[in-house]
């Protein structure tokens, strides 16, 4: 059943089985959706009778019932539909098989043996809803007491903290329906490209790194153990983009890879990693292929988000900062030419070279990585605190004005200049 045009309010009778589809139109329009009768779950997140949810502009949202329900939409929608196929049992398969590993790892923890649940790394090309699915299987785990370990390898998405990075979260509770999971205290480390490609070799050293960070999360925490862990990865998977999935299998030791919608991807894999249990599962139907403007606005949103908030509004700060104060290095220099190299240098060292930079009008409007190394040997595997917006320079009078979450001082630590761009407009 499709509906046409725009409404104010609506309700829809959903059979069991069946999702109601919707999307928010227009820069400032908000949408309130109600369980009126029976269950409901919103990306594996249940939803309360009579209790009004908030959905905001570019939210593309899915209500799912396994036995059926009446739901009220308040607001402006498009793409307004219900759908009678979706893959939703295929993903609650999947979820129970995950489960018994972790039941599994329970028992072998009881018994005093060194184990742990599943590690599930989730894989298949751009919009194909591999971010959602890790959604719906943190949140049924979740909801069966678990503690997993949440690792975001996306960095053009970067959902845990800005585009550019790779994070990983503890999941401790059920994702908020309109703004996802609480992310206190999270594990960043800043890469400062959108793209692996863009400096592969030290995407992989960060991969490595936030594995072994993860596994001694295992080792130290028996729920979180006996959890397990949820990785989202990119949607980069030929050539070296399917070299870099199968060194996260390694570094971070998978035990299973779905692979959603690319069955050539699926056959790869069974052929090069036979060890590893590989399972194949459809997209949703419900899924929204993103332009090149829709992804960078996207980003852009990410960003003014991690600075103003989403619904709760944040306060940021902005100040100038004297350039002698601000020490700041790039990692990676352009690669010369085999015959300029020293017999004993690599291509790779290049890719890991930290360059000194000279505060100036060219760092203007990028982003800044706030590293919690306080020597530069350690830049490279360092995680981050947080990062600044440089909004403007002042080259005459040697300041940099600076958009930052907490107020000044700046902590006396090293900035690493990153690629990713932003214009503040608030």
């Amino acid at each position: 059943m499709t509906i046409q045009g725009k409404m104010t309010e609506k309700e829809f009778k959903l059979e069991p089985d069946c999702e109601l589809r919707f999307e928010v139109e227009g820069k400032k329009e908000t949408v309130d959706l109600k369980l009126l009768s029976g269950k409901a779950e919103v990306f594996g997140t249940e939803l309360a009778p009579d209790k009004p949810y908030t959905f905001f502009s570019g939210a593309k949202a899915a209500v799912y019932t396994w036995h059926g329900c009446t739901l009220k939409l308040t607001g402006n929608t498009e793409g307004t539909y219900i759908a009678k196929e979706t893959p939703m049992v295929m993903y609650l398969n999947t979820h129970a098989c995950l489960e018994r590993l972790r039941k599994h790892a329970d028992e072998g923890l009881n018994r005093g043996e060194d184990t742990r649940g599943p590690v599930t790394m989730i894989v298949g090309p751009g919009d194909v809803g591999k971010s959602t699915l890790c959604r719906i299987l943190l949140n049924y785990a979740v909801r069966m007491g678990r503690r997993p370990i949440f690792v975001d390898l996306d960095v053009g998405q970067g959902s845990i903290a800005i585009p550019g990075t790779i994070g990983a979260i503890l999941v401790e509770r059920a994702a908020s329906v309109g703004e996802g999971f609480s992310q206190e205290a999270p594990l960043v480390y800043n890469f400062g490209h959108l793209v692996p490609l863009a400096n592969l070799t030290f995407y992989n050293i960060l991969v490595s790194r936030m594995a072994a960070t993860v596994q001694d999360k295992m080792v130290g925490n028996r729920k979180v153990a006996a959890s397990g862990v949820i990785i989202n990865t990119c949607g980069w998977v030929k050539d070296e983009g399917y070299k870099s999935l199968t060194h996260v299998a390694q570094a971070f030791e998978v035990d299973v890879i779905i692979v959603l919608d690319q069955e050539r991807l699926y056959n790869e894999l069974v052929r090069d990693i036979p060890f590893i249990k590989i399972v194949f599962l459809p997209k949703s139907g419900g899924v929204v292929e993103r332009t090149p403007p829709m992804r960078i606005s996207a980003r852009d949103d990410r960003i003014r988000e991690y600075y103003y908030g989403l619904h709760t509004k944040y306060h940021p700060h902005s100040f100038e900062v004297k350039m002698s104060h601000l020490t700041i290095y790039k990692i990676g220099a352009p690669a010369l030419p085999d015959s300029c190299m020293p017999a004993d240098m690599k291509v790779d060292d290049h890719m890991t070279k930290l360059v000194p930079v000279e505060p100036g009008v060219k760092l203007k409007h990028h982003m800044l990585a706030v590293s919690l190394a306080t020597e530069p040997k350690d830049l490279l595997t360092s995680n981050v605190a947080g990062f600044i917006c440089v909004l403007d320079v002042d080259d005459e009078n040697k300041m940099v004005k600076v958009l930052s979450p907490q107020p000044k001082p700046l902590p006396k630590t090293i900035l690493i200049l990153t690629e990713i761009q932003f214009m503040d407009s608030n």
